[in-house]
């Protein structure tokens, strides 16, 4: 998914306050039920208008269907997030609206949103109808959620076929053999690298240095929701992802100016790298840059020798309810509709994403071999980011200081521990002024 920082004075308004979003879609009428929705649902298409295309004769169906009509605003997502927490300030926001996952806590501790207690989830299918990982994003735990797992990503590691092939190499089944692979796919003479970052990315940086730090058995934060990013665990997660670039040098120095994901998918695509790690949705990335889906395989992101096998965090976008809406009965009759398992296979299938719920299969891909990985990916191997209303702060902080190692290491220099220390502490002393 992405994922916009939200600015601290909005958020600390919307911290304190109390006030609920209030429907402005009225009584128009539409249907049999005389009831319209209001819906704003995030940018998952190639564009604005793509998501029209896709979305509106899922919407006339939900319309033949139950006689409720329902008017579509797709929403950019720079604009989504700014956007849902004026509503939520204002009281005038639409009846249901998709949300970035790592946003749940946040928008939850507004108080601004319908909670999914059990009644209400049995109305939509039951907890059960959700894959486990997708609905652990679902809000604080401890607390009936207030958005439902609509869309699913993952992570996983993306590699050459051909250039695997012509150098011998199976694809990577743990960190060392990666850094291996890479190491012997890398020729700088011919500008031809082992693996790309988008090193300039600050939220991929984040979500590598939480999949890294994880798989090394730490945590962002401890179980009171304070941040510990100098624990061992931490500092170990970035210095496997910084080492790629200064111990290993198998990153291009220049992806330390990649500031876009799409830049690092495109020297991927173009084979002037060997490996990715990237999102599903990097399918059509690589597709709009040429690179055709036989030319290039898929495997979960490994980790160490001996560690935790997490390979992505649960990525996505969820569904929600604003509480005041004049309409609950209908928008919970929408959820249930977005979240069935007929649109859910025609939903993700268009958006190059995993479905949410059980016993639907993925189906973005005619390759069984990429469903399978990514499916198990999401299943087995993934992990929710921290579900604090403080995430934002922490991607921009430490994401923000990871992107400044990298950029160190781009020049030459010599990454120590003692530096990465030092970073994430800057970043730890950051959260307090950037929640």
């Amino acid at each position: 998914m992405k994922i916009r920082t939200i600015a601290a004075g909005v958020s600390a308004v919307l911290l304190a306050a109390t006030m609920a979003a209030c429907s402005d879609s009225g009584d128009d009428s539409g249907g049999g039920s005389g009831v319209t929705l209001t819906y704003w649902a995030s940018n998952q298409g190639a564009s604005l208008d793509n998501d029209k295309a896709i979305l509106t004769p899922e919407l006339e169906k939900f319309t033949q269907q139950t006689g409720i009509k329902v008017k579509l605003e797709v929403v950019p997502w720079s604009d989504l997030t700014n956007n849902t927490l004026s509503a939520a300030v204002s009281g005038q926001g639409p009846d249901v609206l998709n949300i970035g996952n790592t946003n749940a806590v946040t928008f939850q501790s507004t108080g601004a949103f319908y909670p999914f207690d059990d009644a209400a989830l049995e109305k939509i299918g039951g907890k059960d109808h959700f894959v486990s990982s997708a609905f652990a994003t679902a809000g604080a735990t401890g607390q009936p959620p207030t958005s439902i797992p609509l869309y699913s990503q993952v992570y996983a590691l993306y590699y050459n076929k051909k250039l695997f092939a012509d150098a011998g190499l199976q694809p990577p089944k743990t960190w060392e053999e990666l850094v291996s692979a890479a190491q012997k796919l890398t020729n700088p003479a011919q500008k031809k690298w082992g693996i790309v970052i988008p090193g300039a990315t600050v939220n991929s940086s984040m979500h590598f240095s939480f999949i890294f730090s994880e798989q090394n058995g730490g945590s962002a934060f401890d179980t009171s929701g304070k941040p510990s990013f100098t624990s061992q665990g931490m500092i170990d997660g970035v210095r496997q992802y910084v080492d790629l670039l200064s111990k290993y040098k198998v990153v291009n120095p220049s992806a330390a100016q990649y500031s876009e994901t799409a830049q690092a998918a495109a020297e991927f695509a173009r084979g002037d790298a060997a490996m990715y790690m990237a999102q599903t949705s990097a399918i059509n990335v690589m597709s709009k840059n040429g690179m055709q889906p036989d030319q290039y395989g898929i495997v979960p992101i490994p980790a160490p020798a001996g560690k935790q096998p997490i390979g992505s965090f649960v990525a996505g976008s969820n569904i929600s309810i604003f509480k005041n809406t004049k309409h609950l009965d209908e928008a919970l009759q929408f959820v249930k509709f977005m979240t069935s398992a007929e649109e859910q296979q025609i939903l993700n299938k268009a958006y190059t994403s995993l479905p949410a719920v059980t016993g639907v299969p993925a189906a973005f891909t005619d390759d069984k071999e990429k469903l399978d990985a990514f499916t198990t990916i999401l299943a087995d191997q993934s992990k929710p980011l921290p579900l604090i209303s403080g995430i934002q702060a922490f991607q921009a902080n430490v994401g923000g200081a990871v992107v400044g190692l990298i950029g160190k290491a781009a020049t030459g220099a010599t990454i120590s521990d003692g530096d990465i220390r030092s970073a994430l502490e800057q970043a730890q002393q950051k959260m307090a002024t950037t929640k």
